[in-house]
């Protein structure tokens, strides 16, 4: 098979014992599950924008700021492999419910010392804690997910529960901003602290209801070194893993340069205002909502999956980068943020049908941190060349780089023999 084309749909049965649900309550299970998960989104995305929010306003810096950034987001990357190790190691439903109840307490915590001792090191000490506890929830959901729902397929779970994921990462920003005009800070973070508490409630319905019981593998008392090992040794092997790295590298390129940029090429660039740019972003999330939805109903095949989503948010990258008017950017920008979930849902779906299944969490971990480093080096390129060549060829450079990423991926892993592996909305 080519570059492109699909892996082989034979994989090795999940390791979980499930009874015969009805429809009605496989839609129930659904409908607890992405709750859950979007509730828990919700409140990660309160406390991520308040935090260098709070911190600014109170110091007037744009030094704390980001240094507050840096140690709420920081340890969110770092965690990844150990995270997807402890899923391998211990049941990850049970690390699901302790990732949650965990940042409820966390919350509680940081606002009873900021009662006692005020200051603001609390809520800074708070989103580092977090945001590993926000990791390993993430980690404990990607294991479970291919396995709880043996009614549908993989594709549509995940184009739910990144719906669910896309509307607490929209709303977040939006209701922290209403409760900051209402509430001081601290009471915003016990607010957070309930919708943590009520994505485990949630959680716990959905467990109640779905009777899954997921199988644990035997595995060696390191949890670094040793799993580390492991997921290098798939990736090295594995010629899929290789290509939807590789890919994902592009596409963080991408994503990156479009995040740092959008504001400055909006207002500035294009001398649109601020209320322009907030409609951008809501259109932009309102694309990836539709796309994911329209990917859960209709079927298309993995390969097909690849394909549309790179090429079109390489082609959103060489429009944003090219266009001399705004309106040639917002669709290069709707192409880039709307087909980035499809990106997203291909790539999980290669990897969830080759990576063995007692070496899952470890390898992902792993995998996703490998994916995200490229999104910060578009950051730090985007710092040292705009000024130097102008913002807009640093975006034609990294659409450049992806563009010759995906024709090396082509080149690189094409095989001769295709076999084709539909992925869609079906129930069986």
């Amino acid at each position: 098979m080519d570059a492109w084309d699909d892996i082989s749909s034979t994989s090795p049965p999940p390791p979980l014992r499930q009874r015969t649900l009805s429809r009605s309550s496989m839609r129930k299970d659904y409908l607890a599950f992405f709750t859950s998960l979007f509730l828990s989104r919700l409140a990660d995305q309160i406390l991520l924008f308040i935090v260098p929010l709070i911190v600014f306003q109170t110091t007037n810096s744009v030094s704390w700021a980001g240094l507050a950034f840096f140690v709420e987001s920081l340890p969110r990357y770092l965690s990844f492999p150990i995270c997807g190790a402890l899923c391998d190691k211990f049941p990850p439903i049970r690390i699901l419910h302790i990732s949650q109840v965990y940042r409820a307490v966390a919350c509680a915590v940081a606002t009873a010392l900021y009662g006692i001792f005020g200051g603001l090191y609390w809520i800074i000490a708070l989103s580092a804690v977090c945001g590993v506890l926000t990791t390993q929830g993430i980690m404990a959901r990607e294991v479970v997910m291919p396995h709880i729902f043996k009614h549908y397929t993989y594709t549509k779970t995940l184009s739910y529960s990144q719906i669910a994921d896309q509307g607490g990462l929209v709303l977040g920003p939006l209701l922290a901003a209403l409760m900051l005009d209402v509430w001081a800070w601290h009471w915003v973070v016990v607010a957070i602290s309930a919708l943590f508490l009520s994505a485990d409630l949630a959680m716990r319905y959905w467990q109640r209801t779905s009777s899954v019981t997921l199988e644990t593998f035997e595995q060696h008392q390191d949890l670094w070194l040793n799993p580390l090992r492991i997921a290098f040794s798939h990736i090295r092997n594995l010629a899929e893993l290789k290509r939807i790295i590789s890919l994902a590298v592009g596409v963080n390129l991408i994503i990156g340069v479009t995040l740092a940029t959008s504001a400055a090429m909006v207002i500035g660039q294009y001398s649109a205002g601020k209320d322009y740019y907030a409609g951008l972003q809501a259109a932009g999330a309102m694309t990836t909502i539709v796309i994911l939805f329209l990917l859960a109903r209709f079927t298309l095949p993995l390969k097909w999956l690849g394909i549309l989503s790179y090429t079109l948010i390489a082609t959103g990258a060489f429009l944003t980068a090219l266009s001399p008017n705004a309106w040639g950017y917002v669709v290069g920008f709707l192409l880039v943020v709307g087909f980035d979930k499809m990106f997203n849902v291909y790539m999980r779906s290669t990897r969830q049908q080759v990576i063995p299944p007692q070496d899952f969490g470890k390898t992902v971990g792993v995998i996703t941190l490998l994916n995200n480093l490229s999104q910060p080096l578009a950051g730090l390129l985007v710092a040292l060349l705009a000024a130097p060549i102008g913002l807009q060829k640093v975006i034609l450079l990294l659409a450049l780089a992806t563009g010759l990423i995906g024709l090396g991926v082509v080149v690189a892993y094409r095989s001769p023999r295709p076999r084709s592996t539909h992925f869609g909305a079906n129930t069986h």
